[in-house]
């Protein structure tokens, strides 16, 4: 996943009610319980989820989030990891 792709994907997220990725649109939805933003797409044939951060969460991403910042979570959905988040516009990318 790339970088640019990753800053377009969190900045749709957390201002608009659709997501386009690569000439794909998804709806932005919001989780039942803690009504944090969300939208499933499709990249370079892979699935990713990007999640708003819970800001009630106890760690640095949510103490963040609670300070007033814009945090995204990346997930790949097959293998249910976190790849990467966006803070604010800069990225963070996990693993190798």
């Amino acid at each position: 996943m790339d970088e640019e792709t990753m800053k377009a994907v969190a900045e749709q997220l957390m201002t608009a009610d659709m997501v386009t990725v690569g000439g794909q649109s998804v709806r932005v939805r919001k989780t039942s319980r803690h009504r944090l933003k969300t939208a499933h797409f499709t990249m370079g044939g892979r699935e990713y989820e990007a999640i708003e951060q819970n800001p009630e969460k106890p760690s640095r991403w949510g103490k963040l989030a609670a300070e007033g910042h814009r945090v995204v979570q990346f997930r790949d959905v097959e293998s249910n990891k976190y790849v990467g988040a966006v803070v604010d516009g800069k990225v963070t990318k996990y693993g190798g």
